[in-house]
């Protein structure tokens, strides 16, 4: 009976490997599938902004090109790839659309659209602008059933303002509430306790869900959190990571520093490349991964003030710190709950030396690989 020796062995350990590493890239491939529509910023997301005037309302409809294509035919040639001519033969279709479900009622009167126009905005969105006419009024209702049409777990922020450009109300609709109503107070009366929860409370939610949802982002962060060996360090990777972001959240949404999206978002593609090749080239964490978790947290806090762009919120317009410093809440907690969920299982196999030999660089190999794809894609896009 023949006998395998140690060098036969190694060569089978390394055969074995060389499978499991194809089986994980395999597996990775297959996983890019369902991420190809996967950005850092969640498409399921318009805006509506209501401005009351001298003895009028107008309002501005802001939709992503993608959500618009449910409305009408608005996209022929793929997903984000929208010409002049194709919006101008969709035009009429979706105007009427938007018309026809989104209801506006003042003081239980409904409300006709005297004028309508759409077009693209400085950011490739589609915006309809709706014009109701004369009309005075102290309270309205909002009744958005565009959301039905819309894919599911949309959801629209809303905001009302008064003719000073103040925030009369603000919160977001979704399928399952898609109405609310906007009382005009007397110029002397602020906004209630009730409010103020109820704002912070919104958009807290749309903090977790939009770091839950921005594979990007949870990427980022597991390619520097997988080398991590304790808690200290742990909490200074994050630490760092979110003072960094919060700093360009801040900058970006008051309008005091910007990058347009073509630029931050394969940015941020990058430095997910970055992490898992410098995984792959330190055996230890890097002495200075805190610094470059610091630096590409910047470029980060750009893609997550996005968010709030699109909405509205911005320097010229009221109650914007609320907002900010909610979602920036939201979006910390959602990285303590992943953070909290991953930790211990990372641990837990780093105990093993078999993981810390294989499976680690395996999987800064993955993150390579999805950083890759797409930093390609959003370079292709853009």
């Amino acid at each position: 009976m023949m006998h395998v020796g140690k060098p036969g062995q190694a060569a089978l350990v390394r055969l074995v490997g060389l499978r499991a590493f194809r089986g994980v890239i395999l597996v990775v491939l297959f996983s890019l599938l369902p991420f190809q529509e996967a950005t850092a910023h969640d498409p399921g997301l318009s805006s509506l902004t209501l401005r009351a005037r001298p003895n009028g309302l107008e309002a501005t409809l802001t939709l992503a090109v993608r959500d618009a294509a449910q409305l009408a035919t608005v996209d022929d040639d793929g997903p984000g790839v929208v010409t002049q001519v194709e919006f101008a033969r969709s035009r009429l279709q979706l105007e009427a659309a938007v018309a026809r479900q989104l209801l506006i009622t003042a003081d239980g009167r409904v409300l006709k659209v005297q004028s309508i126009r759409s077009d693209f905005d400085e950011k490739n969105n589609v915006e309809v602008h709706l014009d109701f006419g004369p009309i005075t009024f102290s309270s309205l209702e909002i009744q958005s059933n565009l959301i039905a049409s819309l894919p599911r777990g949309h959801r629209q922020y809303f905001q009302v303002q008064d003719s000073g450009g103040a925030t009369v109300s603000e919160g977001l609709l979704s399928a399952a509430a898609h109405r609310a109503t906007a009382k005009f107070a007397p110029a002397n009366a602020g906004v209630t306790a009730r409010e103020v929860v109820s704002s912070f409370t919104n958009f807290l939610s749309l903090g977790v869900k939009h770091i839950l949802t921005g594979y990007d982002h949870l990427l980022f962060l597991f390619g520097l959190l997988v080398v991590v060996r304790g808690f200290l360090s742990a909490l200074g990777v994050i630490t760092s990571f979110t003072i960094a972001h919060s700093i360009t959240l801040a900058a970006a949404t008051f309008n005091l520093a910007h990058i347009p999206s073509r630029i931050v978002e394969p940015l941020i593609a990058a430095s997910i490349v970055y992490v898992g090749i410098e995984n792959l080239l330190r055996s230890d964490v890097p002495k200075a991964r805190q610094l470059v978790t610091f630096g590409f947290g910047l470029i980060h806090g750009f893609g997550f003030a996005s968010v709030l762009r699109e909405m509205g919120i911005g320097a010229g317009t009221a109650g914007i710190a609320l907002p900010l410093l909610s979602f920036n809440v939201g979006v910390e907690l959602g990285q303590i709950l992943v953070a909290a969920m991953a930790l211990p299982i990372i641990w837990k196999l780093r105990a093993k030396p078999v993981f810390i030999a294989r499976w680690g660089p395996v999987c800064s190999a993955a993150v390579v690989l999805l950083g890759s794809f797409w930093f390609a894609e959003r370079v292709w896009l853009h």
